[in-house]
């Protein structure tokens, strides 16, 4: 294994390395099951099985993917409420925004994906000077690995696998070992929709034993949604044996705003972008830049807002915000936190976070955060907001590049010019006006700088694992 990557993956999932798959309600820290990981010799089986299904399922008409995936999404509205609970039980999802993931994510993406095969897999005729005829197939690369992470445990896995199932590519699919149930479901649902034996298949593996999985010549490509030390290790080891690798990393996504422009409206979708999924996204707003004449007047609102919300049972349908997904991760995040403080942050709304017990966590609001903190630039991943004043539009955004990240960001104002100029000087993949990047089935979605690079979803997901094969023939040969 590469060095470096030998050192970054080792570091990156050192709390991984002996651990089983395991059902912990983060709500309650029930262990309700437990899953043995993959033995190598089984990883190779697995292997070997997704290669063998490639052969026949790369020559599978469209038509019979396409009604595959369609069947797929028939059968996610059917469960979506089982698999909403299973989502809601391993991560602590409140169970509205779990039928949600299932219903306008996970089903909407094989919908889309299905409604548009045609289209997406025509071919594509050039005309070279010499006046040959040429065409551009579209055409699939074999198994590709994809590594999941837990906060989205459907949406996540279905933006990657839905176009390269329809490709023709087969999945091998190494989900978080804290959602091997949510794992299980969705391994079960594709099979009941019709994929033929070793086309969709789940690893209960451990990140160290997917060095084996990569650096296999039958597996052709690498999709790693997680952090930035993961994504490095999974680059170099996939660039050390010439895979193809798409990677969806963290983000520190500022939120602009210019003005106090429908104003009840913008803290609203502020309150919504930092608390959805408990904060626990990478496209969560997490950075709050506003100008200073809107300021006082914002934040007031905003304040006001996010005191309101108290953490509940995830399993209630009223609630906004359920736990973290464990209490690891609460004390990582109240440790960002207290540091903030006790170099001069002020908390304006959640200081008695402490009081809350287990892996729940209130909404905070921090101010004064300066340079060197780790709160000023940072991925906040939990229900964190920062919120800094700024004098003019120049000082916003040198503020909102001022971070490793670079996946989306937002701007408001009433001024539709101006913020589009602010839009387009910001380092992001992504970016909304007046609106959060959000995600849906049509648009790309990914970053730059340590976000990652790749596509995921529309014709550009599905164009990062596909062979543009190139068809010539010779004028004057033709039949």
């Amino acid at each position: 294994m590469h060095t470096l990557a030998c050192k970054l993956f080792s570091a990156a999932t050192k709390t991984q390395r002996n651990a089983m798959y395991t059902t912990k309600n983060p709500a309650t820290g029930e262990v309700h099951a437990t899953y043995n990981t993959l033995t190598p010799e089984e990883l190779e089986g697995a292997v070997t099985r997704s290669t063998a299904a490639f052969s026949t399922w790369r020559d599978t008409p469209v038509d019979e993917r396409v009604s595959v995936l369609s069947r797929a999404a028939e059968l996610a509205r059917e469960r979506a409420e089982e698999l909403a609970q299973i989502a809601t039980l391993e991560m602590g999802k409140p169970i509205q925004q779990a039928r949600t993931e299932v219903t306008r994510l996970f089903q909407n993406i094989l919908d889309y994906y299905a409604a548009n095969a045609s289209e997406f897999l025509k071919d594509q005729p050039l005309f070279p000077s010499s006046g040959d005829s040429a065409v551009v197939k579209t055409a699939p690369i074999g198994p590709v690995l994809g590594i999941m992470p837990w906060n989205f445990p459907y949406y996540q896995v279905v933006r990657f696998a839905a176009p390269n199932l329809l490709l023709g590519n087969t999945i091998l699919i190494k989900h978080a070992a804290n959602c091997p149930q949510s794992a299980l479901a969705l391994e079960k649902l594709f099979q009941d929709a019709g994929l033929p034996d070793g086309a969709y298949i789940n690893l209960f593996a451990r990140h160290a034993d997917l060095e084996s999985v990569i650096a296999d010549p039958r597996v052709q490509g690498v999709s790693l949604t997680g952090s930035e030390k993961a994504g490095a290790a999974v680059g170099a080891l996939a660039g050390s044996h010439l895979k193809k690798v798409v990677l969806e990393l963290g983000g520190s996504d500022p939120f602009i705003v210019l003005d106090d422009h429908d104003l009840d409206r913008v803290v609203r979708q502020a309150v919504t972008a930092r608390i959805g999924n408990g904060g626990q996204a990478c496209v969560a707003a997490k950075r709050f830049i506003i100008m200073a004449d809107t300021y006082e007047a914002f934040t007031t609102k905003f304040v006001h807002a996010m005191a309101a919300i108290v953490p509940g049972d995830p399993t209630s349908e009223g609630t906004l915000l359920g736990p973290m997904v464990s209490e690891q991760a609460r004390r990582e995040i109240q440790g960002i936190v207290d540091e903030a403080v006790a170099a001069g942050a002020t908390v304006l709304a959640g200081g008695n976070a402490h009081e809350f017990s287990g892996a729940f966590m209130p909404p905070i609001v921090l101010a004064d955060v300066k340079p060197g903190m780790r709160a000023w630039n940072e991925e906040i991943f939990g229900p964190v907001a920062v919120l800094h004043r700024v004098n003019n539009v120049d000082e916003a955004i040198t503020l909102a590049n001022d971070t490793i990240y670079g996946l989306a960001g937002s701007v408001w104002s009433g001024d539709h010019e101006l913020a589009e100029k602010v839009a387009l000087r910001l380092e992001v993949g992504m970016v909304g006006i007046n609106a959060t990047a959000g995600t849906e089935p049509e648009l790309p979605f990914g970053g730059v700088k340590a976000s990652g690079f790749g596509r995921e979803l529309g014709e550009f997901g599905l164009n990062e694992f596909a062979n543009k094969k190139l068809v010539r023939t010779a004028r004057g040969h033709l039949n």
